[in-house]
Parts: structure tokens; sequence; C-alpha cells
């Protein structure tokens, strides 16, 4: 097989991983945008995995055979343990929709004292413990932690190809 038409694993699963991330941040988007779900304070919470493991990602992605081997390997890590803390923050929210465990109480308690002028800004807030939407038995929750997972597993098998690949050559 010719050079040029060999797709190293290493490359392929960890665009996969963004690929998938993107898709779901923008499927986030789309259904508070256009489906009309409200996200609580733990779903945005979830979101800054996407916000800060997509873009380094992407530069990874971009000077992938240009940056030193062990720069590679700390910025994969990087991505891959802020989408650990991803998987984390969307089981945790899926245990508070299932009431496994209490959630924040800024979401989820019966909050301090009223004020009357905060009345003016009719934002919805919508509690942590509520689930807007379910598919499968699912919530957006835990589908987003099963999505983490798979792109944790990913990022793993990137970085497994690498050293496989690199022990090689």
């Amino acid at each position: 097989m010719a050079a040029s038409i060999i797709h190293p694993l290493d490359k392929k699963s960890a665009g996969l991983a963004f690929v998938l991330g993107l898709v779901t941040i923008l499927a986030a988007w789309g259904s508070q945008l256009i489906g009309g779900l409200q996200p609580c304070e733990l779903c945005l919470e979830q979101r800054m995995a996407y916000y800060y493991g997509l873009p380094i990602l992407l530069a990874v992605l971009i000077t992938w055979n240009r940056l030193p081997l062990a720069v590679w390997y700390v910025a994969m890590a990087v991505v891959t343990a802020i989408f650990i803390w991803g998987a984390y923050m969307g089981a945790f929210h899926a245990g508070v929709e299932w009431g496994f465990w209490p959630g924040p109480t800024a979401c989820t308690g019966v909050g301090g004292p009223m004020d009357f002028d905060a009345l003016n800004n009719l934002t919805p807030v919508i509690g942590c413990d509520v689930v807007q939407f379910r598919f499968l038995g699912i919530s957006l929750a835990g589908y987003n932690a099963l999505i983490s997972l798979a792109i944790v597993a990913l990022l793993g098998v990137s970085m497994w190809a690498q050293a496989r690949r690199s022990k090689r050559g």
C-alpha cells in the first residue's frame, strides 16, 4: 500500500472526536435556539468542555505534523481531561435529574429571599432537576455523558495509535 493511501488511525480518531464534539455542541445550540429548550445552570456548565476542548483539539489537528510529539501528547491529554470532566458533569446532571443526589442550590433549591425588582428580567429559569426532553429514556444530560465518553475513547485510541506508530517509526 502506498504511503499516500495510508490513513493513520491516530489522526482519523482525533478528527472523528472533533466532528462528534462539534455536532454535539451545535445540536445543543439548535435545541435551544430552534427547539425552544432552555438550558439550566448545569446544562451550560456541561457546554464548557466543548468550548475549551474543541478549540484545542482543532489546533492540534491543524498543526498535526508540525507539533513536537511531546507537545502533541500534552495537548491531547489536556483535551482528554477536559472531556473526562465533561462526562462527569453530564453524569452528575443526569443523576440530579433522576433524583440520585441533590443538585446545586442555585438551580434546584428553594433559593434566597425574593427580590421583586428581579421580576423585570423575565428570562426563564429552568431547574437542574427538570428534564425537558428524553429519548429512549435518556435525558440530554445523559446523552452528553455518553458522547463525552465516546470522545474520550476516540482520543484514547488516537494516543494509543500514535504511540504504536512512533514505536515502529
